[in-house]
């Protein structure tokens, strides 16, 4: 009896239906797009610095840009991206020193990398509306 027919009838791939993301996998894919999201913040902070220094008139355009509520928003995620990046690779430093390898460290890890993202992301910005 030969294995063919088996093998022919098994799925070659998981399903969307069936599949979970672990943690780890969607904070890699995670840490990689917060990782080109910063050059896009990157290219708004050099336009803002490139205002300020060309004068008054840049200047005051920047800030109306991006200190309207889509600019807000769009420094909100910048800020958040910022953090989450950051906190990644503190997580990964940590597994440099072949600390919280095992799943279960793992997945804390991972957790606190959002958690702890969205909090200081929010800590972040509580302060700067309060010093507003």
């Amino acid at each position: 009896m030969s294995n063919t027919g088996i093998k022919a009838n098994r799925p070659l791939s998981p399903h969307l239906q069936i599949y979970r993301w672990p943690i780890t996998m969607t904070m890699s894919i995670a840490h990689r797009v917060t990782g080109f999201g910063l050059y896009v913040g990157m290219i708004l902070l050099v336009w803002w610095l490139a205002a300020a220094a060309a004068g008054p008139r840049a200047f005051d355009f920047a800030n109306a840009v991006l200190g309207s509520w889509l600019g807000l928003i769009v420094l909100f995620g910048f800020t958040w991206t910022l953090i989450h990046h950051t906190l990644g690779g503190i997580r990964h430093f940590v597994w440099d020193f072949g600390v919280g390898l095992d799943k279960p460290a793992r997945d804390t890890l991972a957790w606190a990398n959002i958690i702890g993202s969205v909090v200081l992301t929010v800590i972040v910005w509580g302060v700067w509306l309060v010093l507003r």
